[in-house]
């Protein structure tokens, strides 16, 4: 049974999200109807927004949701109605993958997160204007509503006050922690050095913390960045914008850093991660490039000193046991991620949008329900 809700609807390439009443398909047999509380807004958004990548549109973004259960198809069993969740990426759950439990390199991930339809095509949004493409990594949450799949979605233990802050768990902040704790694994004792001090490498910030590393060091050109990663557990900081960014952070280290991670996804600060890593070092990229982007490293430095570079997707986060751990240690005091939210209303996303590009907002989350 279908029902009407209010959605942001992103209508053409750099033009701003309208809010629109629309149509939602009731549940299918495998997904589930969540009512949106909150949703954060995520780099991810604003570059499909702008055009780069092959999200047809009109399309209803939005992928950090935070909600309660309200209706499931009948082969759900994972969650109930009544239950608070948060919807992460979406999987196909049989790809070699997802059988190894390495759900965030699913063969079909990039079809089931951005083709922004059901896996047969299909979308659950219409209007007046006709079919509004939805499933936006398997939830388009930028709505009051939305349809998410047992694959995608993870129940939380939180106080229904506590929930509209989780959705961010769901991709940016569970990117940056999962980083540094899943993918490179860092070593108690060990250097970390971060590149880009936005929500995903003050995750990741917090991450080494947590982790026991001795030198945290975070590299951004915002000076109130900085300052951020330090009240969070950085040890040094470096200006992006030094003519010796390399250098200091060698001079920092001894050497170089054990652990690198470059969350902008620009080749030349990727080159700069490389760089100052220590001898067998490790560095990992997850920043989203633009197409076509290619990545330069001195090969013979590279091969002589035993470095690797790694591309990493979601953090390596299985959703069902990384995003709770993470919850537990919020609860615990000890990944204050809260102090990166700016709270915006669901008519301010334009807003929300607009203060996170111009760096005013870390990561902004929209009030929705």
């Amino acid at each position: 049974m279908s029902i009407q809700i209010k959605a942001a609807v992103a209508r053409e390439p750099g033009a701003e999200l309208s809010i629109e009443e629309i149509i939602l398909d009731g549940p299918r047999e495998d997904e589930i109807l969540v009512r949106v509380v909150a949703t954060g807004v995520c780099h991810t958004d604003l570059v499909v927004m702008a055009g780069h990548l092959p999200t047809p549109m009109p399309v209803v973004l939005g992928h950090e949701g935070a909600g309660v259960v309200e209706t499931v198809g009948e082969a759900v069993t994972k969650v109930k109605p009544g239950d608070r969740v948060v919807m992460t990426f979406n999987t196909c759950g049989s790809c070699p993958s997802c059988n190894s439990g390495e759900m965030a390199y699913c063969y079909e991930f990039f079809p089931r997160n951005f083709f922004a339809t059901r896996a047969d095509g299909s979308v659950a949004f219409r209007n007046g204007a006709g079919e509004v493409h939805s499933n936006f990594f398997g939830q388009s949450s930028f709505a009051t509503h939305a349809l998410a799949h047992e694959r995608n979605i993870v129940k939380l233990d939180v106080d229904e006050s506590d929930l509209p802050l989780m959705g961010p768990l769901a991709c940016g902040i569970q990117t940056g922690a999962g980083a540094v704790m899943n993918a490179l694994k860092v070593q108690e004792g060990k250097s970390f050095v971060v590149f880009g001090a936005g929500s995903v490498g003050l995750s990741a910030v917090m991450a080494a913390k947590v982790q026991g590393a001795s030198t945290i060091i975070a590299v951004d050109l915002h000076d109130s960045r900085l300052d951020m990663a330090r009240e969070l557990g950085a040890t040094h900081t470096v200006n992006a914008g030094a003519p010796d960014v390399v250098d200091q952070i060698k001079a920092i280290t001894g050497g170089g850093a054990n652990y690198a991670l470059d969350t902008t996804g620009l080749p030349p600060v990727i080159r700069q991660a490389v760089d100052a890593l220590a001898p067998r070092g490790r560095a990992a990229v997850l920043g989203a490039p633009m197409p076509g982007s290619e990545i330069s490293v001195d090969n013979t430095d590279f091969m002589s000193t035993g470095k690797t570079l790694m591309g990493v997707v979601e953090g390596e986060s299985d959703g069902d046991t990384f995003i709770p751990r993470l919850v537990s240690l919020w609860k615990a005091g000890q990944f204050p991620f809260d102090k990166l939210v700016t709270f915006y209303e669901f008519d301010e996303i334009n807003k929300a949008i607009h203060d996170s590009h111009e760096g005013r907002a870390i990561k902004p989350i929209l009030k929705i329900g």
